[in-house]
C-alpha cells in the first residue's frame, strides 16, 4: 500500500503517503484547534461531558507513554476490550500513536473467544473494562503471550489500574512514524467453517477510508457532530465513530446507554446531531415507533446506514417525517465502503448503491468472469483496490481462498442493473435454490415487512424432496397480531403481490424473536441449520 495509486473507470485517484500514522493527524488538528469539541459523551441517565481536541489528545499522550513504560511498542498486539466512551478513543489513538497493534474486541465476548483471539494473534497486552473482568480471568492461565492485564475503573489484584498508569505519565508524545503498509488494526470476523478469522490493516487504511467513506457517503464536516453507533471492538467503530468523526475533525457523539427506539429519537431531536451512522434495525425500529411524527430533528442532514439493506418502508418513512434520505452502504470488515448511495444519488430502496470512486466492483461468476446485467453473481472487487486488508493473520490457506483471479470475492452476492446500480441477494451460503430459481431472501423478507402484521422476519433455504428447497420465513409479529392459518396465507399472498411469486414463503414459522450476532445482524445459519435438524 504504500504509496501505492488506486485509480478505476471513474478516472478518480487516490495516492497513499509512503508513512502515516491517524493518531499523529488527530494531533496535527488539536494543535491548530485546541478547544474545539472532540467528543461528547451523554450517559444513560442524561448527563453529559465534553472533551476538546486538546483534552483528547493530551489523554491520548498518557495513556500512550503509560503503555510504552510497560514495555508496549511498535508491532506489538494488544486486545481492546472495552464499551463507548471517552476512554475507548484514548486507548485507541494512544495504541496507534505508538505503533502498536490494536485487536478491537466487543466487550460481549466471552472468556474463550477472548483466549482463542490472544493465541491466535499471540497479544502482548490486554485493557479491559470492569465487565469483562471475570471473563478474562477464566482464561488467563491459557493465554501464555500476555504480559500485562490493564484495567479499567476500581483496582483489582492481579490487574494494572489503568487510571494509575495513566495519571502521572507525560503529556509529551511523538506519533512513530509508521510506514503506511505496517499492521495498524487487526479485527476478527466470523467464518462459515473454523475459528474466527484475523482481519489485517495496515496504518494506510484509514488514510484511503478518509478520502472516500467518511467525505462521500457520511459526508462528515468540521462543524457536525457526528452520531455514529457503533461500538468499540466492531469494525464498523473503527469505519465511523473512531476514523470518520475524529479524521474530519468534526465532534463525535457518544451515548453510552442501551439502544431503545424512543431513546434514540430523543437524542436526535435534544441534540444539534447533523450526520447519523445507524445499523438498519435501529432505523427499522426508530422508523416503527408509533408518534415518530412528534420529534423534530432539526440539525440531521445526512443519515447512513450500513450491514444490510434497508427496506424500502424505512427510507420512505424518514423522508416523510424528517425530510432525511437515508443512504445505504455496504463495505465488510476486510476493505471499507464499496458500494453505496453517495451524496447528490438518487437512492433506489432495496439497492445498495453504485460502487465507490475508488473500488472496482464486479460481479462475476466462478471462473471469474463478469456477469451481464441482471445475472446473480458474486459481488467481487479488484484486488488492487487501495484499502482492501492484506489477508488473514496466520492463514495463507483462508486468504488464498478469498481470491478468485484478478478479484476479491467478498461471499455476497448480487446483480448490476442497467443504471450501474447493485443489488444484494444475500450472503453466497444464504441463496435459495428451490426448484432451479434462485432466491435472495432479501426481497422474501422485503415483501414480508411491508405487510402490518410483520415486525421482523427472516427467509431461509428449507429441505424439501420435490423442489430441493424451498422458502420458508420465520416472523416476529407486532404487538396486537396473533399467530394463525389464515394469517399464514394473507402473507404467502402478500409475498405474491409485491415479488415474483416463485419467491413466495410455502413454509411460515411465527417466533418469539429471531437469532442475532452481537452488532444486530440476523443469524440465517442458525435457522438454516434448525431446518436441516428438522429433516434429519
Amino acid at each position: 500500500m504504500a504509496g501505492g495509486e488506486d485509480t478505476n473507470k471513474t478516472g478518480f485517484s487516490l495516492e497513499v503517503p509512503e508513512y502515516f500514522n491517524f493518531a499523529g493527524q488527530v494531533s496535527s488538528y488539536a494543535e491548530n484547534n485546541p478547544h474545539k469539541p472532540a467528543l461528547l459523551a451523554v450517559s444513560e441517565t442524561g448527563e453529559a461531558q465534553s472533551v476538546t481536541y486538546h483534552e483528547l489528545v493530551n489523554l491520548t499522550n498518557r495513556i500512550g507513554n503509560g503503555l510504552r513504560s510497560l514495555g508496549i511498542s511498535r508491532g506489538d498486539r494488544v486486545i481492546v476490550l472495552v464499551p463507548r466512551g471517552i476512554e475507548a478513543y484514548g486507548i485507541y489513538l494512544g495504541l496507534n500513536k505508538i505503533g502498536a497493534v490494536i485487536m478491537p474486541c466487543s466487550e460481549l465476548l466471552r472468556g474463550k473467544d477472548i483466549e482463542y483471539r490472544a493465541n491466535h494473534a499471540g497479544a502482548k497486552a490486554l485493557i479491559s473494562f470492569a465487565g469483562s473482568i471475570k471473563e478474562v480471568d477464566e482464561v488467563r492461565s491459557n493465554c501464555p503471550t500476555i504480559q500485562h492485564y490493564i484495567k479499567l475503573g476500581e483496582t483489582q489484584p492481579g490487574w494494572i489500574s489503568f487510571e494509575e498508569l495513566v495519571s502521572n505519565a507525560p503529556e509529551n508524545l511523538d506519533a512513530v512514524a509508521t510506514k503506511s503498509d505496517e499492521l495498524a488494526f487487526l479485527s476478527y470476523t466470523s467464518g462459515t467453517t473454523g475459528g474466527p478469522k484475523g482481519v489485517m490493516h495496515v496504518h494506510g487504511w484509514p488514510y484511503a477510508h478518509l478520502a472516500v467513506a467518511a467525505t462521500y457517503w457520511l459526508d462528515a464536516r468540521e462543524n457536525d457532530l457526528v452520531w455514529a453507533t457503533a461500538g468499540p471492538g466492531w469494525a464498523k467503530w473503527v469505519w465511523s465513530p473512531f476514523v470518520s468523526a475524529l479524521g474530519k475533525g468534526a465532534t463525535a457523539f457518544v451515548y453510552q446507554g442501551k439502544f431503545s427506539p424512543e431513546a434514540y429519537l430523543k437524542l436526535l431531536e435534544q441534540y444539534p446531531i447533523s450526520v447519523l451512522c445507524a445499523t438498519p434495525t435501529e432505523y427499522r425500529l426508530m422508523a416503527k415507533v408509533s408518534d415518530i411524527e412528534n420529534y423534530k430533528l432539526r440539525a440531521l442532514r445526512s443519515a447512513c446506514s450500513a450491514g444490510e439493506p434497508l427496506n424500502r418502508e424505512v427510507i420512505d418513512t424518514f423522508r416523510r417525517v424528517f425530510g432525511i434520505t437515508v443512504r445505504d452502504g455496504y463495505g465488510q470488515t476486510e476493505n471499507t465502503l464499496l458500494v453505496g448511495t453517495f451524496v447528490g444519488m438518487e437512492p433506489k430502496p432495496g439497492s445498495m448503491g453504485r460502487p465507490s470512486p475508488v473500488v472496482k466492483v464486479a460481479i462475476i461468476d466462478e471462473e471469474g468472469r463478469e456477469l451481464p446485467v441482471g445475472q446473480v453473481g458474486d459481488i467481487a472487487i479488484d484486488r488492487n483496490m487501495v484499502a482492501l486488508f492484506k489477508g488473514y493473520l496466520n492463514d495463507e490457506e483462508r486468504t488464498a481462498k478469498a481470491f478468485r483471479g484478478d478479484w476479491y470475492v467478498t461471499g455476497d452476492q448480487g446483480r448490476l442493473d442497467e443504471d450501474g446500480y447493485i443489488w444484494f441477494e444475500g450472503r453466497s451460503d444464504d441463496i435459495i435454490i428451490s426448484a432451479g430459481y434462485t432466491i435472495g431472501p432479501f426481497e422474501v423478507e422485503d415483501a414480508l415487512v411491508k405487510h402490518p402484521a410483520v415486525a421482523e422476519c427472516a427467509a431461509v433455504a428449507s429441505p424439501d424432496p420435490d423442489r430441493g428447497h424451498v422458502v420458508k420465513a420465520f416472523i416476529v409479529l407486532k404487538k396486537g397480531f396473533e399467530p394463525s392459518d389464515g394469517l399464514v396465507k394473507e402473507l404467502q399472498e402478500h409475498t405474491k403481490a409485491l415479488t415474483a411469486p416463485y419467491k413466495y414463503p410455502r413454509k411460515i414459522e411465527f417466533v418469539e424473536d429471531l437469532p442475532k450476532t452481537t452488532s444486530g445482524k440476523i443469524r440465517r445459519i442458525e435457522l438454516r441449520m434448525k431446518e436441516k435438524e428438522v429433516l434429519s
